[in-house]
């Protein structure tokens, strides 16, 4: 079904917005892919905070233009599906991680913001830890020493009553 200039300006405004949040974007063809695969797909997207869409090129030409990922245009040809996110490794992660168990998605590339990125880059970056995993590192990282801390501090008293125990049943055996 053809869009009118309406539909289609409301679709730039939409896809513009979304792009201004996101910090990457990645691109896939998706030829040949059965709808309960693209239904899969959208759940795991959804599930990762991903915004993924089946866009005409010419509409998301418009929506990039001005921003920092202009520079995508040059990759936008043929039948494409879009990922973008706020969190770049999530959106590599889903596309990357589906195009593995289908071999009929291919990445095509992808950009961050001013960084154009080719299928080697988009697979880098789904390698990365996702942004919780880091957090959680960090968090572990921050926690040790006051564990360790608490730990020896712990200790103090525990060494004093196993003292006091050892005392105690060496006198009951003297």
């Amino acid at each position: 079904m053809a869009l009118n200039r309406q539909a289609k300006e409301a679709v730039v405004e939409d896809v513009a917005a979304q792009v201004a949040k996101s910090e990457a974007i990645v691109i896939a063809e998706y030829r040949g892919l059965e709808v309960e695969a693209i239904t899969r797909l959208r759940k795991q997207a959804r599930e990762s905070g991903v915004y993924l869409r089946v866009l005409k090129n010419t509409l998301v030409r418009r929506a990039v233009a001005g921003t920092p990922y202009e520079k995508l245009t040059d990759q936008l040809v043929g039948p494409l599906i879009y990922g973008m996110s706020e969190d770049p490794v999530a959106c590599a992660k889903v596309l990357d991680g589906f195009a593995k168990q289908n071999d009929k998605l291919v990445i095509k590339g992808g950009a961050m913001p001013n960084v154009p990125m080719d299928v080697a880059g988009v697979k880098a970056l789904a390698e990365l830890p996702s942004r919780d995993e880091l957090l959680a590192r960090l968090l572990g990282t921050m926690q040790a020493p006051v564990a360790k801390f608490v730990q020896t501090l712990n200790e103090v008293p525990s060494k004093f009553a196993r003292g006091l125990a050892a005392v105690r049943d060496q006198k009951a055996e003297a």
